[in-house]
Formats: structure tokens, sequence, C-alpha cells
């Protein structure tokens, strides 16, 4: 139960700083990324699986941020 709370807490932080640079500079990959990382600890139940798709949501971000 904690361990989800933090990571919804952290990824959903690094997801709407994301949201906002792509707001920023007009790019909707990074936009959509941000949003993505926002939402999905809501449908997913498994801590491991949250943490796995939370990194790589992140890693995608700074991979296809141009």
């Amino acid at each position: 139960m904690i361990p989800d709370f933090v990571a919804s807490m952290l990824f959903g932080a690094v997801g709407f700083v994301a949201f906002m640079y792509g707001k920023r500079q007009m790019l909707p990959k990074t936009m959509v990324l941000g949003v993505l990382l926002m939402v999905y600890p809501y449908f997913i139940t498994n801590t491991v699986a949250v943490y796995l798709i939370g990194a790589s949501l992140t890693a995608a971000v700074f991979l296809f941020r141009d």
C-alpha cells in the first residue's frame, strides 16, 4: 500500500512536469507521456509493475522529448 502511494506521487510529479514542459515547448509526445505517467498508477495494482512501467515511461520522456 505505502510503496504504491510513494510510486504514484513520484511518477505523478514527474508526469506533471513532463506535461507542462511538453505544453510549453509544444511537444505532443511529451505531453501524452506526462499524462500517462500521471494516470497509469490508478489502474495498476502490482507494486513491481507500477515501478517498472513508471521507470519505462520516465525513460521514454527523456528519450523522445524532441
